[in-house]
């Protein structure tokens, strides 16, 4: 999606008729009170957008929510790729409205600048917009490097003329390129329409290669005559330069929205290095916050904390800006450290719902490919990108309805990063799930430990336990303590408004329903108690298999796709989002939920030890279990079920 369509959304959805201004108004308060029940729970932040911020008083603060973005560079070496990876996968939960990646001189970086926009487009649903700079490229390049981007489903362009190249002290232009960034604006627009979004950069303190902010404003407004739609900032430190910036961009006309840039301080030589290379004017009071601590890189990076809050604070007070923008520096600590000290992390001011603004129960792609993408099997709702790959080369996605689950075919497995997601190395793996477990129980109790929080991630789980879980929290701890390995749970949900904190999606208005939902490892005995116990409940269905293939089917038989979660809103058709299919679950999903126990678990071991066979036992003998219950109206049955078949109640 256009990122300037987002900007326009926000603006429609508190009804303001104003357009858009680079002056809008923000918070009146000192901290943004934000609505969130985790770091996994936060949803997208909403501004309206009025004329000026002089022109009415600055809306209470638990009535706004400011946006946020981050910039990314793509690392020198394919390691660094993958942690970076992973660094987007976490920060992606704070939800920002889009996230950037650079783009090396001459195209460099091109493939790797390409590679994360892709991997964070589709598997972490965020849109991205990519950096392209004029330097060292013709204008054939620059063609290519538009299509490429286009095929990767990019579709927004910070357009640059960019720095000097390497080694040279004076930048100048490709014989057969562009000789500034107002020629690379004008250019996308008249190749590709409408289709990208156009960003370009404002120099807050005057270009570094430039004759001084008036002169630059006059270059700036080209940029925006020729088609560019919003501006992000160079990196400052003092509040006083933005705010003059964006007053003399509007008396030059500049009409658009200017995203401020902060670069949280990371070590003091850093610091120094890069302000005097950009010619960034630091007042004496921040030296006098970093000296007497230069030479401790944690005290500093404490203090460039302290003061990018108040930089931001100051910024959204002030009501010139509506969001920030981030210049990571591929780090994540400091800036959830600034968002957790702005109060955007707190969950102890709850003014809206942090789930109610969710178009779906789960994370769509911003992919074009996927935009009519509206329905997913359950198994892969805690291996999202598992799924998303294995589909990629679907032609059409579920819209509506699931259909046939033998019409599309899904991926093979393979070794790659999306399927043996990482836990670290060996020994991090070995710590999380056991240096040397020889008995059942050792295993049952990693997957309680996952379940309470003690440790994060399990094989078949990419995050830490969903906050809709934690209505059932402890009766599933209790469950895997007795042998019933969950990975996929849910609780019945009966008729709850749209805008609930925890279950709500789709927007206001609706309702939104859901069966209970488990999915197991059990042993041969407790699959047994499990289908005896089943048999006296009309309401359950189960589904049961092993590593070969065998079946047992309770409930289900004659079956077909069972919606698991559905809403009701004003003015749509019935939605069902989340559904399970027998078919999938025992013919694809069930391949891949047994060979995580080799790949990721049994790996860890030597060939003889008690561990390794203590883990090819359970892979060569235990089923995976799914279990619905359709009995919605009722949220305790599945679970009082279980747990007596677990000999915890009668």
């Amino acid at each position: 999606m256009k990122i300037i369509e987002k900007l326009l959304e926000l603006k429609e959805t508190y009804g303001t008729e104003r357009s858009i201004s680079s002056s809008s108004a923000s918070s009146n308060a000192s901290s943004l009170s934000e609505d969130f029940i985790s770091s996994t729970q936060r949803s997208r932040p909403k501004l309206p957008f009025p004329e000026s911020a002089h022109d009415q008083p600055p809306p209470h603060p638990s009535s706004v929510n400011p946006y946020y973005s981050f910039e990314f560079f793509p690392p020198k070496t394919e390691a660094g790729l993958d942690n970076l990876f992973e660094r987007i996968d976490r920060m992606k939960e704070l939800e920002p409205l889009f996230i950037d990646v650079t783009w090396g001189a001459g195209g460099g970086t091109e493939r790797e600048t390409v590679a994360i926009a892709s991997y964070a487009q589709q598997y972490c649903g965020l849109d991205v917009l990519m950096h392209l700079t004029a330097t060292g490229l013709s204008k054939d390049q620059i063609k290519r490097a538009l299509a490429t981007a286009k095929d990767a489903g990019v579709h927004n362009i910070l357009a640059l003329r960019g720095d000097a190249g390497k080694g040279h002290s004076t930048w100048t232009a490709h014989p057969e390129g562009f000789k500034n960034a107002t020629e690379l604006v004008r250019f996308i627009r008249s190749e590709y329409g409408d289709y990208f979004g156009i960003a370009v950069a404002g120099h807050p303190e005057g270009h570094i290669d430039g004759k001084g902010i008036d002169n630059d404003l006059v270059f700036l407004k080209e940029k925006i005559d020729a088609g560019a739609d919003f501006i992000i900032t160079q990196f400052f430190y003092d509040v006083d330069v933005f705010i003059n910036y964006v007053d003399k961009c509007k008396a030059a006309g500049i009409n658009c929205p200017i995203i401020p840039g902060i670069m949280p301080i990371q070590s003091y030589p850093s610091f120094v290095r890069m302000t005097r290379f950009c010619k960034t004017k630091v007042n004496d009071r921040v030296f006098e916050m970093l000296l007497p601590v230069k030479d401790d890189d944690e005290a500093v990076k404490t203090k460039g904390v302290e003061l990018a809050v108040e930089m931001c604070q100051q910024l959204l007070r002030e009501g010139y800006c509506n969001g920030i923008h981030f210049y990571t520096l591929n780090l994540e600590r400091s800036v959830r450290r600034i968002l957790e000290n702005m109060g955007a992390l707190d969950t102890s001011n709850h003014t809206r719902d942090a789930k109610a603004e969710r178009k779906l129960p789960w994370r769509p792609s911003t992919l074009a490919s996927r935009q009519k993408e509206e329905v997913r099997p359950i198994n892969w709702a805690n291996r999202p990108k598992s799924y998303m790959k294995r589909t990629e080369d679907w032609d059409e996605f579920p819209n509506g309805r699931w259909g046939d689950s033998r019409s599309p075919a899904f991926g093979e497995l393979s070794d790659s990063h999306f399927y043996r997601f990482t836990l670290g190395n060996v020994e991090d793996r070995k710590a999380m799930l056991g240096e040397s477990p020889t008995v059942f129980e050792d295993v049952y109790q990693v997957f309680s430990d996952y379940i309470e929080g003690k440790i994060p991630l399990l094989p078949w789980c990419e995050a830490s336990l969903q906050p809709e879980s934690f209505t059932i929290q402890k009766e599933l701890a209790t469950l895997n303590r007795a042998g019933f390995l969950t990975i996929n749970s849910q609780p019945a949900v009966n008729g709850i408004t749209s805008d609930d904190q925890v279950f709500g999606w789709g927007g206001k208005g609706g309702f939104c329903y859901q069966k209970a939902y488990a999915e197991c490892f059990v042993s041969p005995e407790n699959l047994d108690k499990l289908l005896k116990s089943a048999e006296s409940r009309d309401s359950l269905n189960v589904y049961a298999v092993n590593s070969r293939g065998d079946q047992t089917v309770l409930g289900g038989n004659g079956g077909g796709v069972t919606a698991l979660t559905w809403g009701v809103f004003p003015n749509r058709e019935i939605l069902q989002p989340t559904v399970f299919d027998p078919e999938t679950f025992s013919g694809v999903w069930a391949e891949e939920a047994f060979s995580l126990w080799k790949t990721m678990w049994l790996s860890l071991y030597e060939e003889d030890s008690d561990s390794y066979e203590l883990i090819d036992t359970i892979y060569d003998t235990f089923y995976l279990v799914a279990i619905v219950d359709n009995e919605f109206q009722k949220n305790d049955s599945l679970w009082k079920c279980l747990l007596e078949v677990g000999g915890i109640q009668g």
